[in-house]
């Protein structure tokens, strides 16, 4: 190997020794190899697990999940309808989203009565914005980024649309500068400025998607409030990736979903946060957000649950819920603060080994911001040369579970509640392998 050297396995093997996470590995299934998907996995040593660095898009399944679902299958099985409000486990179905608020609320930094458990991530930012964006003559335009989640955007601009005015105005989209690829937050700060008499909402990720830049939400939050702007943040990638503190913050609201970092499986139950000073805004209603000890006389005369919960519309799916509950069970025997500290060392000996291998760094360039206080459990590699796809099928081949966005990113996420310093240091040896051989370098 040319270059510098990276750091030996014997690292790997040190920072695992010392891990204070390490025993939470053993919480979750890792998944083996892709053989399903018709790939010729290599290697004796990846025939039992995969290497998964694919946190960011889906976690994994904790291994306590399975038993919550089977025992509310079994109360469902055995006393039907009884199991809303006569629950053998003290999960009575009629309440079955307190079981999982106290904790999802100490993960976002909130109250337990600012937060609920509801929904779907998108379908949760158009309830919000039905109740935050209220549009004037003079206050109407909405600011987000260029690069925004598609899903964020429609929805932005179906809301826009759907007060008549013209998407074209109302939003205003910033873009990183030229050659860069995230935002800068003096940017984001100058644009507030200039529109702020006209911008009735702030509304960004906490997390990006594709760069895996964490956005300084505190100070975005605050200037924006001291020029009389609805702040809102979509935590999709940063609930469970980062610290968060929402309540202290003063952010209006914000919304997020529970299958990536979070671990509650494919199409999870969503959250939302209101602040308490913002509990009396106007919304829409549903049943489930009216006051629980009158809901059940089914009289037409709405009362709001205090807080996020009278938000809320419809009962949240038991089944769900559970699947949450399965992973915050985990989350609940550590904190945020000790997760976030392993994540900036993880995330920073990936990086180390990266740039230490200058006869593969030459092939890719990382996008995501050096600063460990300005990113998330990520890092996005943008590849030269065409040679992406090819890199990540080797990955694949070689029992390397990550993420692609065409036409030249991969994602890799090394999630700390389950992955080792081992897994990124066998990834490091798999990358180099890859694109020795895609780029020509090697024969396979």
């Amino acid at each position: 190997m040319s270059g510098a050297t990276p750091p030996a396995a014997q690292s790997a093997t040190e920072f695992d020794a010392h891990d204070q996470l390490r025993h939470l590995r053993d919480e979750f299934h890792i998944p083996k190899p892709p053989n399903s998907q018709g790939l010729q996995i290599t290697g004796s040593d990846l025939q039992q697990q995969a290497i998964y660095l694919c946190g960011n898009s889906l976690g994994l399944q904790p291994k306590g999940t399975r038993a919550l679902l089977w025992e509310e299958l079994d109360v469902w099985a055995d006393r039907g309808v009884y199991g809303h409000h006569l629950h053998p486990n003290s999960r009575p179905w009629i309440e079955i989203d307190e079981c999982v608020s106290e904790e999802m609320a100490k993960i976002v930094g909130a109250y337990r009565s600012e937060i609920a458990v509801m929904g779907t991530l998108t379908s949760n930012l158009h309830f919000l914005m039905a109740a935050f964006y209220r549009p004037t003559d003079l206050r109407y335009k909405i600011i987000v980024e260029d690069k925004a989640f598609p899903s964020d955007y429609y929805a932005i601009e179906s809301q826009v649309l759907w007060h008549g005015l013209d998407s074209s105005d109302a939003i205003i989209s910033i873009s990183p500068r030229p050659g860069q690829y995230t935002l800068d937050t003096d940017d984001i700060l100058k644009v507030i400025e200039e529109h702020g008499s006209s911008v009735a909402m702030v509304l960004l990720p906490g997390v990006q998607y594709y760069t895996g830049q964490l956005f300084e939400m505190e100070k975005i939050t605050k200037y924006a409030k001291k020029h009389d702007i609805i702040v809102g943040w979509d935590l999709a990638h940063a609930v469970g990736n980062v610290e968060l503190s929402l309540h202290d913050w003063q952010v209006d609201f914000a919304v997020w979903c529970s299958y990536k970092y979070l671990n509650s499986g494919p199409g999870g139950i969503a959250g939302i946060f209101v602040h308490e000073s913002r509990s009396d805004q106007g919304r829409l209603t549903g049943w489930w957000g009216h006051d629980r000890a009158s809901r059940f006389k089914m009289e037409n005369n709405f009362v709001a649950i205090p807080g996020a919960g009278g938000f809320q519309h419809s009962n949240p799916s038991v089944l769900a819920t559970v699947c949450l509950l399965g992973s915050l069970k985990v989350f609940a025997q550590t904190t945020m603060k000790v997760i976030r500290e392993k994540s900036i060392h993880l995330t920073g000996y990936l990086e180390e080994l990266l740039l230490a291998d200058e006869e593969t760094a030459k092939f890719y360039e990382i996008i995501t911001p050096k600063n460990p206080s300005e990113r998330g459990a990520q890092l996005s590699l943008l590849f030269k040369d065409g040679i992406m796809d090819t890199v990540f099928r080797k990955l694949e081949l070689a029992g390397i579970i990550a993420d692609k966005r065409d036409p030249d990113v991969i994602r890799i996420a090394p999630a700390p509640l389950y992955n080792s310093y081992e897994d990124v240091f066998k990834f490091s040896q798999k990358l180099r392998e890859a694109v020795l051989e895609a780029s020509g370098a090697v024969k396979p």
